[in-house]
């Protein structure tokens, strides 16, 4: 199922905020910034990021694993393309 135009839109303003930070990490880095400095834009972006992550997980969950319209092999589907993105974020 596809995103509704006001949840795509926070989507994409969060991503464009990320992009902000991975900018500013960029001049922090060319300004000769402390390690210290780029580690905690570094952390906020990673946060952000994971933020957003969790937000498109959290769609997939209620739109194709637990939506009232899934069969039980589109929920089988979908709960196990979960597993492997989960899988392969996690290791």
């Amino acid at each position: 199922m596809r995103y509704a135009d006001s949840e795509r839109r926070k989507l994409v303003n969060r991503l464009s905020r990320i992009r902000g930070q991975i900018e500013a990490i960029q001049a922090a880095l060319a300004e000769d910034a402390s390690c210290t400095a780029l580690l905690q834009q570094a952390v906020a972006c990673r946060g952000a990021m994971d933020g957003f992550i969790g937000t498109v997980i959290e769609h997939h969950v209620r739109q194709h694993v637990a939506g009232p319209d899934a069969t039980d092999e589109d929920r089988a589907r979908a709960a196990e393309e979960l597993i492997k993105v989960v899988h392969a974020y996690l290791t």
